[in-house]
């Protein structure tokens, strides 16, 4: 696929990019030969290739899945300026 000069300035408009009239054969070029590199890229056949996060392989540390209330509610609420029965006690502001 080529891109003429009219969709590239078109392009830009969208991208909201000024390019002047001089430039626009040129970032035509470009985006053709994006193009093209996006249609070598899909000729490449993946089948059976399992998708990855990175191109070195590594795992994620992982910790236990499991729940607990934290147990530090007492040096959280060391840090309140105001507590009471456990919890964060708040100044009422709607009368």
């Amino acid at each position: 696929m080529s891109i003429d000069i009219e969709t590239a300035r078109r392009v830009a408009k969208l991208a909201r990019i000024r390019v002047d009239e001089a430039d626009l054969p040129d970032l035509a070029a470009e985006l053709s030969g994006i193009l093209r590199f996006m249609e070598q890229l899909n000729e490449v056949d993946v089948t059976g290739v399992e998708p990855m996060t990175s191109v070195t392989p590594m795992r994620l540390k992982r910790r236990a899945d499991v729940v607990t209330d934290g147990n530090i509610q007492g040096a959280i609420l060391k840090n309140a300026p105001d507590a009471r029965e456990g919890f964060f006690a708040v100044p009422k502001v709607v009368e």
